[in-house]
């Protein structure tokens, strides 16, 4: 059983997600990096994204390829402060699901490395 399956499957992740965006749509410093037209589609690719890297279908990868996550968000100023927003929120997505605590941990620990990957600007 893929670590997907354990968690809940697409329900799970589209909870994590619904609620992270949540955040990011009231937050100040996140918001403009995420134009109104685009948040829709960003909260689908997350989910689709998350879904794939968990084991679950490989949507993302069937529509858009490789990831490329580094690439995809060279274009906005990811800070270390905005990364810290970021987990914010997507710690709040976690905490909505109440996954077990080695899951939460798992998925904590792959956001963390990965949201760190993503600075590309100084404070």
């Amino acid at each position: 059983m893929s670590f997907y399956d354990e968690i809940g499957g697409l329900a799970t992740i589209s909870r994590i997600v619904d609620v992270f965006y949540a955040g990011v749509a009231e937050d100040d410093l996140l918001r403009p990096m995420y134009p109104e037209e685009e948040l829709d589609g960003a909260k689908q690719r997350l989910t689709l994204f998350l879904a794939q890297y968990w084991g679950g279908p490989t949507t993302y990868s069937d529509h858009r390829g490789h990831p490329r996550l580094r690439m995809r968000h060279a274009p906005y100023e990811v800070t270390h402060a905005a990364r810290e927003q970021w987990l914010l929120h997507f710690r709040a997505g976690l905490d909505a699901v109440e996954l077990d605590a080695e899951h939460d941990a798992m998925f904590w620990e792959y956001v963390n490395m990965a949201a760190l990957h993503m600075v590309n600007s100084l404070d």
